[in-house]
């Protein structure tokens, strides 16, 4: 059986695909886009030589685009203090006393929680806005300083 420098072409962007799809790695589209890019280049009748200069062009530059554009977007904060993670992050809670270690524990949504100061200067009981997530402890800031 022979195949045609297209089909080899389609077969590698199928394999890329699939590869993507195992192991998530975004790159791996790019780089069946400039597989495809080749199958078309066979498809037009180029030699071989054409077929893997578009491949690399069409490929190499879907991935550095891919590249450069990840490296500008904003980074998403971390999700202990991701507010699309978790929505206990802005809510607020009172505090009535502060242990001298820095921690105090605080009745939120019918529970007890510890809690650890994350503000500026010494702690003072009163409302404060929770802007972490630790294990089972919420790091707070007082509720005028966020």
């Amino acid at each position: 059986m022979d195949m045609s420098d297209s089909t080899l072409w389609w077969v590698l962007a199928g394999l890329l695909v699939a590869a993507e799809l195992l192991t998530g790695t975004f790159y791996l589209l790019m780089l069946a886009l400039g597989a495809a890019a080749g199958a078309l280049a066979a498809h037009a009748g180029l030699a071989t030589t054409a077929q893997l200069a578009a491949a690399a062009v069409i490929g190499g530059g879907a991935t550095a685009a891919w590249h450069f554009s990840r490296a500008r977007a904003p980074r998403t904060a971390p999700s202990e203090s991701n507010r699309d993670v978790n929505l206990d992050i802005g809510q607020t809670v009172d505090v009535d006393a502060w242990g001298a270690d820095g921690q105090a524990r605080v009745q939120y949504r019918g529970a007890t929680w510890a809690v650890r100061y994350a503000g500026a200067g010494q702690p003072a009981p009163g409302k404060h806005v929770i802007v972490a997530l630790r294990g089972n402890c919420f790091d707070v800031t007082p509720s005028g300083t966020r």
